[in-house]
């Protein structure tokens, strides 16, 4: 009896929707969402060590009115001061039908000091284009943000 009833646990256990053998593979924009909240929850807890990673090592990054930073000009910034902090969601996510390209687009929160010290917070809207590299991983190429008016302020 103790036989039967651990082989009907086994083969209930491989059967069961949430069994290792039936894991998901995202496709489309649940991948792109899926990198979005990976890359976004990377930098909440590493800063702009972990925002760099997340380029391909051609992207650039539009600076919200300046010019473009390539990823060597990314990596020669000081590492952010303490206290500040960069959230965003995205809103919507597409994929190209090749399945290689992607974007996602939404809002951000940004906090850091002002020159006197005092934690100021903006905010943006962003968009975010990703490209499947030849090695499969998915990394950034452009990154744009600008700044708005705080949602609470209504204009």
């Amino acid at each position: 009896m103790n036989k039967f009833a651990t082989a009907f646990l086994i083969l209930l256990f491989f059967a069961s929707p949430s069994g290792a053998t039936k894991q998901k593979t995202l496709k489309g924009e649940e991948l792109l969402r899926q990198l979005e909240a990976n890359f976004a929850a990377d930098v909440a807890l590493h800063g702009h060590e972990a925002f760099i990673t997340y380029f391909a090592e051609d992207g650039v990054e539009v600076v919200d009115g300046g010019g473009f930073d390539n990823k060597d000009a990314m990596r020669k910034q000081p590492p952010w001061p303490e206290g500040t902090s960069l959230t965003w969601t995205p809103i919507k996510a597409g994929m190209a039908a090749s399945g290689d390209l992607g974007y996602t687009y939404g809002n951000y929160i940004y906090t850091a000091k002002n020159k006197e010290g005092k934690l100021v917070t903006s905010y943006g809207k962003y968009t975010s284009i990703w490209k499947k590299q030849k090695d499969g991983q998915w990394k950034v190429v452009v990154d744009v943000g600008n700044s708005s008016p705080s949602p609470k302020s209504g204009k």
